[in-house]
């Protein structure tokens, strides 16, 4: 704000987040049953954009069966204690940028 005493103007600042790019992608994993599988993905930056993953089409969360974990750029999904009804694509999303195995 710029005030002249009879004047009055103001203005403001918008920063926008540069977008996230996948930089290391998703490998596939063999496991077997009763194991877990583990797949990692890195970004080219740390991002307050939420990574999202996905099982075939079913977006997953943190819970018994699966871990989610985020370090700096780094983003792991841990499968637990996989079946057979867990093989199918994996998959992480972070805006538009999306990696598979």
């Amino acid at each position: 704000m710029c005030d002249t005493g009879d004047q009055q103007t103001t203005a403001a600042v918008l920063v926008k987040e540069p977008a996230a790019t996948v930089v290391e992608k998703l490998k596939d994993v063999t496991s077997y049953e009763g194991e877990d599988a583990v797949f990692e993905c890195k970004l080219s930056r740390e991002t307050t954009q939420d990574g999202q993953w996905f099982l075939g089409d079913v977006p997953l969360q943190s819970n018994e069966m699966n871990e989610i974990r985020v370090q700096g750029t780094r983003h792991t999904l841990i499968l637990r204690k996989v079946t057979l009804e867990d093989c199918g694509s994996i998959s992480f999303k972070v805006g538009q940028h999306t990696s598979a195995a």
